[in-house]
């Protein structure tokens, strides 16, 4: 018998609709009329009136009008602007939900894509899961000839213009408001995305979290900026922790935020933080977790996977500046951090020597070339842990995982999706997925980190 098939909903149609789950990037899934409607800052349980934004074939994104029902875990938002700005989209659910949600994410990312059944822990969450942030990057723009600058809308390149934001480090709140006072103050063009004229495109602040160091980068379509010498006399009057300002040259027609190329305008090319006792230096181009008080959590988390007695080779695969490399080496005979990328190599190095630690060594290249050649020179691996962007790892670093074929395997994953994919390609290699750990790394927001530990068969 043949069902029949649900008819597209007419844009600005209102509906009555009953949620029955959650999307993975957070919003609230329910049906009408056998029709899937995606609803933005829904949650389980509730019974919505909606309008509908959108009607493709198989699906309609729609948004509140009105929440008939709501779940006993909606909370109010604390920030003024979490229905518009794009940075946080789980405000509106309480912090215990936001985690029960994001374990339920994992579950469900390996068992409908990898097909992998094995222990996964509740998330761990934050006692305070505020101001965690040690980055920001905030785009700027012009609007009624007044300089605006925060985040993009949610799904748009219109700005949010912030005072302040929940969870950025206070520093970052400040130096980003006497930023955008300079730019009003001394007219500095922003950068028009559609035209490609005018000069600052993104403002971008580190902070290092337990030294207070503070680095502001402008990111420019140029290498000339005027009256910095005033910006530099403004951040250096009110900032406490002010170490550094850079200039960021992207000059390129691209969405990506920085270019290659740093000037220093004033003080030192990189700041200072650590994890746990472990001291790292920050330039404005290295990748450093921007949660500091949940990544020592993660690495204690892949420590406790790696079960390292002081006799094992670790290979660490995409090591960036080192992070975790350097804390395997205190618990391991032998580390090998391998990474494609020059400066992350150049980086890692002097962090190792900054910590006074000699057991690692940090090789650049690509690891499905570098590995079999550290084979064929007699290094065998007892574990692998590797830590790959959002992409997850291609399948080349996979075969070449499976060949060295070490005891355990350690995967550090921001993406449940193609953690599953890749866990998927290991178990049929010959390994099995133990447990798996998810840490939230993101609150407010529908990522989540994992550590995952898979041995062999």
């Amino acid at each position: 018998m043949k069902h029949k098939k649900a008819s597209r909903l007419a844009i600005d149609s209102e509906h009555e609709v009953k949620i029955e789950k959650m999307a993975h990037e957070g919003q609230g899934i329910g049906k009408i009329n056998g029709f899937t409607i995606f609803v933005e800052g829904a949650m389980i349980g509730e019974k919505c009136r909606v309008k509908i934004l959108k009607s493709k074939k198989h699906y309609a994104i729609a948004q509140i009008i009105e929440i008939l029902i709501p779940s006993p875990d909606r909370v109010t938002h604390p920030c003024i602007n979490a229905n518009r700005c794009g940075g946080c989209n789980l405000q509106h659910m309480s912090y215990e939900a936001q985690l029960s949600f994001k374990t339920s994410k994992v579950k469900d990312s390996l068992k409908r894509i990898g097909h992998i059944d094995a222990e996964v822990f509740d998330t761990l969450g934050m006692e305070q899961p505020f101001n965690y942030r040690n980055k920001s990057q905030y785009p700027v723009g012009k609007r009624d000839n007044h300089t605006v600058l925060g985040f993009y809308e949610k799904r748009s390149h219109d700005i949010v213009d912030l005072e302040n934001c929940l969870i950025q480090h206070d520093m970052s709140d400040e130096a980003m408001l006497i930023v955008k006072n300079w730019l009003e103050q001394y007219n500095i063009s922003s950068y028009n995305e559609t035209t490609h004229e005018g000069l600052i495109r993104h403002v971008v602040i580190r902070v290092g979290y337990k030294t207070d160091e503070v680095m502001v980068i402008l990111v420019a379509n140029g290498k000339e900026i005027p009256f910095t010498d005033r910006l530099v006399k403004m951040l250096d009057n009110k900032i406490q922790g002010f170490k550094s300002l850079i200039l960021n040259t992207n000059t390129k027609k691209t969405n990506v935020i920085m270019g290659e190329e740093n000037i220093v305008l004033y003080g030192s090319p990189y700041i200072y933080d650590y994890i746990s006792d472990v001291k790292f230096r920050i330039s404005p181009l290295s990748f450093f977790q921007v949660n500091p008080i949940q990544v020592e959590l993660l690495y204690k988390k892949t420590l406790e996977y790696a079960d390292l007695t002081g006799e094992e080779t670790v290979i660490d695969l995409y090591c960036g500046i080192g992070t975790i490399s350097l804390f395997l080496a205190k618990m391991a005979k032998r580390v090998y951090g391998i990474e494609v990328v020059s400066q992350a190599i150049t980086d890692a190095r002097i962090n190792a020597e900054i910590n006074d630690i000699d057991n690692v060594e940090f090789i650049e290249g690509a690891a499905e070339k570098v590995m079999p050649e550290m084979v064929k020179n007699g290094i065998k691996p007892d574990v692998i842990v590797v830590d790959p962007p959002r992409r997850g790892c291609d399948e080349k670093t996979l075969y070449a995982i499976a060949k060295v074929f070490p005891s355990r395997i350690v995967y550090v994953s921001c993406n449940p999706a193609t953690l599953a994919r890749d866990l998927r390609y290991l178990e049929d290699s010959g390994f099995k997925t133990v447990k798996v750990q998810p840490v939230d790394m993101f609150p407010h927001t529908a990522h989540v980190e994992c550590v995952v530990l898979m041995s062999k068969k």
